[in-house]
């Protein structure tokens, strides 16, 4: 049985009617085909079957209804990441907050690769006798970058957002300083294996580009998040210049990516992470001022 359409009536109404124990069941969802289609087509044009609809239909869960169709169009729709984080059990504030980090967004990360590849590039055209020097001296620098896009009202787009999250301003730091030196470490790292002529030398980039980020967090507490990884790039780079110029052989490495140069970014690196720990609760003073 279906209902079928037969004529015009009053106010816009037909010629049939669904009965009202199938509107009953419609409402409660237990209507079954083909009634199901013909009452979907029926009560399209026929404005007394849907006031009697409306009247079969518990107002309570009508309301509850409403509201999930309301909340469902306004929630903003997951990304990739953001789903691949909830799906491994981080909070869904937490993944949101880290899915906005505008260092871990597909343009940033998509410059970070095409400078890498640029660098790999010029350095494998040299003789594998040589040092990497360009991909050494560029890649600590590309973390320190990564982290210093990732939090403060001048770069970070979501930082209002940040500021109210339930989230004490230094653990938000760590969370996305982790999320973002993986990433930035992991690109860093698949750089390097394109220069297999170079050996273990090509892994000397990784110890200064911890103990330039760790240092560029350090005085982030003090002198703000652009200035403070400004400084300590700007610092890396004159040390760069200056151990070219102390260099006598070409074919030697920068004094930082010596043994001993190595041994001093592990101790930096170590002395600003503690420095970073003693400093922490200026990150929820901060976070207070700018609220």
């Amino acid at each position: 049985m279906t209902y079928a359409k037969t004529g015009g009536a009053a106010g816009g109404g037909t010629g049939w009617h669904v009965p009202e124990e199938d509107l009953r069941a419609y409402a409660r969802g237990d209507l079954a085909a083909p009634l199901l289609w013909s009452a979907d087509t029926h009560l399209a044009a026929c404005a007394h079957c849907r006031g009697v609809l409306a009247g079969a239909v518990d107002p309570v869960a009508l309301d509850a209804g409403w509201d999930r169709l309301d909340a469902e169009l306004d929630a903003p729709r997951p990304g990739p990441l953001e789903s691949l984080l909830l799906r491994l059990g981080v909070a869904d504030h937490t993944a949101r907050l880290l899915a906005a980090t505008p260092a871990l967004r597909r343009s940033w990360l998509g410059a970070v690769a095409a400078v890498l590849l640029l660098t790999v590039a010029v350095t494998a055209g040299h003789t594998a006798g040589g040092s990497p020097t360009l991909f050494l001296a560029l890649a600590p620098l590309l973390p320190l970058a990564g982290v210093a896009l990732s939090y403060g009202p001048a770069l970070d787009p979501t930082h209002e957002m940040a500021v109210v999250a339930p989230t004490h301003g230094f653990r938000l730091l760590m969370i996305r300083t982790v999320a973002v030196l993986a990433v930035g470490l992991g690109l860093n790292g698949l750089a390097t294996l394109a220069l297999p002529g170079y050996g273990l030398r090509a892994l000397g980039w990784l110890l200064p580009a911890l103990a330039l980020t760790t240092t560029g967090l350090a005085l982030t507490a003090r002198l703000g998040p652009v200035l403070a990884p400004s400084l300590v790039g700007g610092g890396w780079i004159a040390l760069l210049v200056t151990a070219e110029a102390a260099r006598v052989n070409a074919g030697d490495p920068l004094a930082p990516f010596t043994a001993a140069g190595q041994g001093v970014s592990a101790l930096v690196a170590a002395l600003a992470a503690g420095l970073l720990v003693l400093l922490r609760d200026r990150f929820d003073a901060g976070r207070a001022n700018a609220a």
